[in-house]
């Protein structure tokens, strides 16, 4: 039984030593998507810029790890679909808009609750990393729950991660737990990709106005006080809305708009950071063997 302070709080005891991490070979960036709290649209920019990265002709996996709210399935388009089994006995990922898909909604069906406790979430995560026919993959993205919580510490524990993507709005509250997560990251050495603003303002589709609803910039200015790449701001924009429920991504309409331009660019900027993350590595590996660093 645990030991109580006075006021009844349980005292703190050191986690457990991490154990190995899993190897995934067949995939050269595994890249976490993060918020710091829910509502500011991280499924829905995790899905996009994973399709953007697509078009340009990468190989790409999409995670659905927010156990206990899997969004990806709808706004793919492929709610209602099942997990089967591959030829290699593993489980055969869902493929759509050039992704290779895997959700806790193939599974979960319907209006039914996902109540598990941290390790079983932690469980199911390592099986969908491990025990899923990828194939070669250049990226897997990995769209994880809202918070600092459980899942987050699974995967940056059991997988070597290339890095995090924060998701935030410009209004001070998800700024504030934005900070957090980059803080939680840093903490478990996964190296922060970027910073990007979601609904970072609204364009009116008549005149073209824009109106700054949630503030703006909030997002470029914490990813400047953290020493962390802006990787860029969303608008806000009907055909976001409109696509994901139908599950039609804005980056996969036939119709160009500003989101779709604005996940396309930072799907540029992502690869980018990633290709630099890449070539720092190399440079110091080379270095190590020079001069014998560690």
């Amino acid at each position: 039984m645990a030991d109580f302070q006075p006021k009844g709080l349980p005292v703190f005891t050191p986690p457990a030593p991490a154990p190995p991490q899993t190897t995934m070979p067949n995939a050269k960036h595994i890249i976490a998507v993060a918020s710091g709290k829910g509502g500011v649209g991280k499924s829905t920019v995790a899905v996009n810029f994973a399709i953007a990265l697509a078009q340009t002709g990468a190989k790409v996996g999409l995670l659905d790890a927010d156990i206990y709210g899997p969004n990806v399935p709808m706004m793919t388009g492929t709610e209602g679909k099942q997990l089967t089994g591959a030829p290699s006995g593993k489980i055969a990922p869902i493929e759509k808009y050039g992704l290779k898909i895997v959700s806790i909604g193939f599974v979960n069906q319907g209006d039914t609750a996902v109540i598990w406790r941290g390790p079983l979430v932690g469980r199911m995560i390592q099986q969908f990393l491990t025990e899923v026919e990828w194939g070669e993959l250049d990226y897997l993205i990995v769209d994880l729950p809202p918070g600092t919580g459980d899942a987050q510490l699974t995967l940056s524990q059991s997988v070597a991660l290339t890095g995090a993507v924060i998701v935030t709005t410009p209004q001070d509250v998800a700024l504030s737990d934005a900070k957090k997560g980059i803080n939680m990251f840093r903490k478990v050495e996964v190296p922060v990709l970027g910073l990007i603003e979601n609904m970072s303002y609204f364009a009116c589709p008549h005149c073209g106005e824009r109106s700054e609803i949630f503030s703006h910039g909030g997002g470029k200015a914490a990813a400047e006080q953290f020493g962390a790449p802006f990787l860029g701001e969303v608008p806000i924009d009907l055909k976001i809305r409109e696509g994901g429920d139908r599950g039609e991504p804005v980056v996969a309409q036939k119709e160009e708009s500003l989101a779709k331009a604005a996940f396309h660019r930072i799907a540029t900027q992502l690869a980018a950071q990633v290709t630099a993350l890449a070539e720092a590595g190399k440079e110091k590996s080379i270095l190590g063997k020079v001069f014998k660093f560690s």
